[in-house]
């Protein structure tokens, strides 16, 4: 009886870890015979992992992330100018704490939006929040949401994501009314709140993408000049991963 009060009490008080663990304890012999304190430990660290499993949870479900990548299953054998300690180094999530930019280019099918997802999947295991974003979709709900009034709640909201994943960046025309959306974005970011951008097009193409010099300067000079930068050659892997496979059939 004792037993079923103190699990209702911990469900009440939230700590559905510890109920879990008791319970657990209750039906295994070989824990009877620990000590209370040892007994304790073990549930406070079974409420801990709960709690730390499902902030995770969480944050990937508002991340939204395309794909389901992490940092232990990036490919470092295919030859596309991936450095592993540099990328390793990324993974501590340090430059995300410091409000830097990081800049993914390189040819289709390289694996820029996976790699850019494991950084991002990697950011939301330490606690940070994120947001996946299809650069031309977002570019298009903004103007939906200059008509319906919602723009500003819309931007002060990814103004304080710790870090914001922008795909695609530079793969379909831009418009005068882009560009100072884009700009209006990256002000309210530069300096405080990282900023993962991918694209086919190289860096030092996206002053002409961007059109207008005057805008298209103040746009690159808050993510450019102080990002990491990622530039992966070689070929496409789905390509690659279809010959592997053809040839291990034809064995």
């Amino acid at each position: 009886m004792l037993l079923q009060q103190t699990l209702s009490t911990l469900k009440t008080l939230k700590l559905t870890g510890m109920a879990q663990a008791l319970e657990e304890q209750e039906s295994q012999a070989i824990t009877q015979e620990l000590a209370f304190t040892d007994r304790l430990t073990l549930l406070i660290d079974r409420e801990v992992a709960n709690r730390d499993t499902k902030r995770l949870t969480r944050l990937l479900q508002l991340a939204r992330l395309k794909h389901n990548a992490c940092m232990e299953d990036i490919d470092y054998r295919a030859k596309r100018g991936l450095d592993r300690s540099r990328t390793v180094s990324l993974g501590s999530c340090d430059w995300i704490r410091r409000g830097l930019p990081l800049l993914i280019t390189g040819p289709t099918g390289v694996g820029k939006t996976w790699l850019a997802c494991a950084l991002a999947h990697q950011a939301c295991r330490q606690g940070l929040t994120v947001r996946y974003l299809r650069v031309p979709r977002f570019l298009e709900e903004l103007r939906v949401a200059h008509s319906d009034g919602s723009f500003s709640k819309r931007l002060a909201a990814l103004s304080k994501v710790d870090l914001l994943l922008m795909d695609d960046w530079a793969i379909s025309p831009i418009t005068a009314g882009h560009r100072q959306d884009l700009l209006e974005l990256l002000d309210d970011r530069a300096g405080v709140r990282s900023t993962i951008i991918t694209s086919q097009l190289p860096v030092t193409a996206w002053h002409e993408y961007l059109g207008d010099p005057t805008v298209a300067d103040a746009i690159l000079d808050r993510i450019v000049h102080a990002a990491h930068k990622i530039e992966l050659t070689g070929e496409s892997l789905r390509k690659t991963r279809t010959k592997l496979t053809d040839r291990e059939h034809s064995e």
